[in-house]
């Protein structure tokens, strides 16, 4: 392993694709080739809600909204964010996100990833859907 490492994470191949519409997902952890921390770049479309939510077995995460705003589901509470806004989330926290009028991007920032992951998923059960 390097002393060392720099990635674009604007070159790394979109993981998330087909499985969410309208929401990427860059993970640079690999390309890093980091042992501990994970760095990823998140970007959803304007207005666009995640039906997905999801949780951690051990990792603690930090969210940094780079650019745009919106809305982060946290247990079943909405929580307004705002550019530059930093948000860290335990990892048993059920966690979404929406997107305001112009985007949001994230960079989203991880501890130690279990060899078998620990990521789980699940439906975002938003309070005020229609």
């Amino acid at each position: 392993m390097s002393h060392f490492s720099t990635v674009n994470l604007l070159e790394v191949e979109d993981s998330v694709g087909e499985r969410a519409p309208g929401i990427e997902g860059r993970f640079g952890r690999k390309h890093l080739d980091s042992r501990d921390l994970g760095v990823s770049l998140f970007r959803y479309e304007s207005n666009l809600r995640s039906p997905f939510a999801h949780s951690h077995r051990e990792q603690e995460e930090a969210y940094v909204v780079v650019s745009g705003s919106g809305r982060v589901l946290l247990d079943g509470e909405l929580q307004e964010l705002s550019q530059w806004d930093v948000l860290r989330v335990a990892p048993e926290v059920v966690r979404a996100f929406e997107a305001g009028p112009d985007g949001l991007e994230l960079i989203a920032i991880g501890g130690p990833k279990p060899e078998d992951g620990d990521g789980v998923m699940g439906e975002a059960a938003w309070p005020d859907a229609a």
